[in-house]
């Protein structure tokens, strides 16, 4: 596991996340909820780059290259859960929450804070589904690479 990919990587997938949030909602497209899961597509990008790293420089551990990719999507959540609060801030803070909350499912009328607390427990959430799903998918992956090369050598 190198600190450096994590960082990379989840710098990455903040920029694209930051950027895909900042366009939709400059073409007033922030309350379609069904655009907001195209998050997941920088989350998974960004994850599995870090994975694909891993494995190219023969770092096999299962559960290493799984911390790995978890720790990358939690870098970029956490990136973005302090650029949503400063973002969230300049816009007028608890009153810019108050315009867009009932498109989310928290209900209520949350504090900026109780808002980003469950934005963090979502990105928690969403992190260890991505990183295990493709974890998995690499597994099988090289298990498959593993078989073809031990084929050819014997």
């Amino acid at each position: 596991m190198k600190v450096s990919r994590i960082i990379i990587n989840g710098i990455i997938i903040f920029i694209g996340i930051g950027l895909f949030f900042l366009l939709m909602e400059k073409l007033g497209l922030g309350d379609k909820i069904y655009l907001r899961l195209v998050n997941f597509i920088f989350v998974i990008y960004g994850v599995n780059r870090t994975i694909k790293q891993d494995y190219e420089e023969h770092i096999d551990g299962y559960f290493t290259n799984l911390s790995s990719a978890f720790f990358t999507a939690f870098t970029s959540l956490i990136l973005t859960i302090f650029a949503f609060i400063a973002y969230a801030n300049a816009r007028g803070g608890e009153e810019y929450i108050h315009t867009f909350v009932d498109h989310y499912i928290f209900g209520g009328t949350p504090s900026l804070y109780q808002f980003c607390i469950g934005l963090f427990i979502e990105g928690l959430a969403a992190s260890a589904i991505v990183s295990f799903t493709l974890m998995q998918f690499w597994k099988d992956k090289v298990e498959k690479i593993n078989k073809v090369d031990d084929v050819n050598h014997n």
